[in-house]
């Protein structure tokens, strides 16, 4: 179940300083390949396909992923700055303690994942899928989130502030806990046993209640 803010605090990614900067991603990824500790920016990753790969303690700064599938992806300690991860295939994923900061995630695949101390904070993830994922401790700052699936997930201490949630599903996902308040939901696709201690605004409450058939009259 969500928590209100400032009742729990994400713990951050613990990386190293001073890690070697590489321009490259090492070619021909396989699967089960561990790849840790460096700093990985300026670059395309690309046509690349492996399962159960590890990566941990990293930094992806100005980053270009294009046609990459790590399904069952461990992610433990990584920073994603300024990266384009659209339509990245990382189903199946473990990952804690990541921060995802200006990035465009717009159609990424996490379905069936689990998210433990993640950030995203102002990214684009439009149409994305978090569908039967398990997120816990994870906070969505500043993004746009507008048609993503988030059906059928387990919601434990998870924040949205100032997002845009327009059309996003979560029909499956109970919310009790959760401040929708700063956030734009128009459209928001839950089904009205999920609604239960959900915190709204007086206009969302307005909107929302015509899933329950209410006419309020003001």
């Amino acid at each position: 179940m969500g928590e209100k803010k400032g009742k729990y605090k994400i713990v951050a990614p613990k990386i190293p300083k001073n890690l070697e900067e590489y321009i490259s991603l090492d070619p021909n990824i396989q699967d089960e390949d561990l790849i840790s500790m460096k700093v990985i920016c300026d670059c395309e990753i690309e046509n690349e396909m492996a399962e159960h790969v590890e990566f941990k303690q990293i930094i992806f700064r100005n980053v270009n992923f294009k046609e990459v599938s790590f399904k069952f992806i461990e992610l433990t300690d990584i920073r994603f700055e300024n990266c384009d991860l659209s339509n990245v295939d990382f189903y199946g994923a473990i990952i804690h303690r990541v921060e995802l900061i200006n990035c465009k995630i717009v159609g990424i695949n996490l379905s069936e994942s689990s998210l433990q101390n993640v950030k995203f904070e102002n990214c684009n993830g439009r149409y994305s899928f978090f569908s039967f994922s398990k997120l816990k401790q994870v906070d969505f700052n500043n993004s746009l989130l507008q048609s993503t699936n988030f059906q059928n997930s387990n919601f434990a201490k998870v924040r949205f502030e100032e997002c845009n949630l327009q059309q996003a599903q979560m029909s499956g996902t109970k919310l009790k806990g959760i401040d929708f308040s700063s956030c734009e939901i128009e459209g928001l696709g839950i089904r009205i046993e999920d609604l239960s201690g959900v915190e709204v605004s007086p206009m969302q409450a307005v909107s929302l209640s015509k899933l329950m058939g209410l006419i309020i009259k003001i």
